[in-house]
């Protein structure tokens, strides 16, 4: 199998792509280094079956003519991070939207399976916890830039399945719940790697809002693996997937949990959101997958525990800090 990944430079592409050759298949990554590094593929440079290119998943001829050199697309180059979808709402919309449908009209020219990467974002301000894949969607007010991201990847989700309908392409859209591990960097205000590397530091671990809001954490070793399974699945064409742990932790026990990781002394400081974000920022309380429906189509379920999760990626940054030195 000929694997095409966007975003293949990124944290979960890297990944996938790693794991993809291990099996034997072929992969060919496309990646405009916006929030993918070289850093992240150069192990796989040289390696067979591996190739590369640089560039935007907006570029219609170079979607297209990497989409028709291979046999799957997983499409994962995306504006990414909270900070980076606050401060560049038009960026978050345009990238996401224009590229999804970039690879959905390539794919679509012969049918070709697309893996649509979504987001627990999607859920929006929902209070109906665990989150289903048919649940409604409750996003906040338009002049709130919070909610461009969710919108957009609802969009690509909707843009997903009427190419199915219209254009018979066969897509698979998969929500994903905060996944983590090495290689994730905390640039763009990703949670977990951000405590681990102020807590090796010995800088205060900054915790936003009150502390009180609960995440789940999946690691991404897992996430590559729900990735494959419903690659090789015919029945996961025209379905919505979450794809998470349903280990669920408030974001202040997070950070003690990370401190005592890194064998750290800092303090835990609250950083109320108008100080971190722009005012009127909103946050949900609780975000938990409700996974079952992956575990019945795929026979698997994100099951590594939130304790192995902190102590992969702390030993990642622990590694990152060690070669700046």
């Amino acid at each position: 199998m000929k694997v095409f990944v966007t975003g293949g430079a990124g944290f979960i592409g890297s990944h996938l792509a790693e794991r993809l050759l291990e099996r034997g298949d072929r992969v060919l990554v496309l990646d405009d280094l916006s929030t993918g590094t070289m850093e992240n593929i150069d192990h796989l440079i040289g390696r067979p079956g591996f190739d590369y290119r640089i560039g935007s998943a907006l570029d219609r001829p170079l979607v297209a003519e990497c989409v028709d050199r291979c046999d799957v697309t997983v499409h994962l180059a995306a504006a990414v991070g909270v900070r980076l979808i606050v401060e560049r709402p038009v960026h978050t919309i345009e990238t996401n939207i224009g590229a999804t449908e970039a690879v959905l009209a390539a794919a679509g020219k012969k049918q070709k399976l697309v893996v649509v990467a979504s987001t627990s974002e999607v859920y929006g301000k929902s209070s109906k916890v665990p989150f289903g894949e048919d649940d409604d969607l409750t996003l906040g007010p338009t002049m709130h830039s919070r909610w461009a991201y969710a919108c957009s990847k609802a969009l690509d989700e909707w843009l997903a399945l009427a190419h199915l309908r219209e254009k018979k392409v066969p897509v698979i859209i998969c929500r994903f719940f905060n996944t983590v591990g090495p290689r994730q960097t905390g640039r763009y205000g990703m949670v977990l790697p951000n405590f681990a590397s102020q807590a090796l530091r010995g800088e205060p671990i900054t915790v936003y809002g009150t502390g009180t809001q609960s995440r789940c954490f999946g690691h991404v070793r897992d996430a590559v693996e729900a990735l494959i399974r419903l690659i090789e699945t015919p029945a996961a064409v025209g379905e919505v997937f979450n794809i998470g742990s349903d280990e669920e932790v408030t974001i202040s026990a997070l950070a003690a949990r990370v401190r005592e990781a890194a064998g750290s002394t800092s303090d835990i400081v609250l950083v109320p959101y108008a100080e971190a974000y722009a005012e009127g920022f909103e946050d949900m309380l609780r975000r938990v997958p409700d996974v079952r429906k992956l575990e019945r189509t795929i026979g698997f379920r994100p099951r590594t525990k939130l304790d192995q999760i902190i102590t992969d990626v702390v030993a990642d940054q622990r590694a990152r800090l060690a070669m700046r030195v």
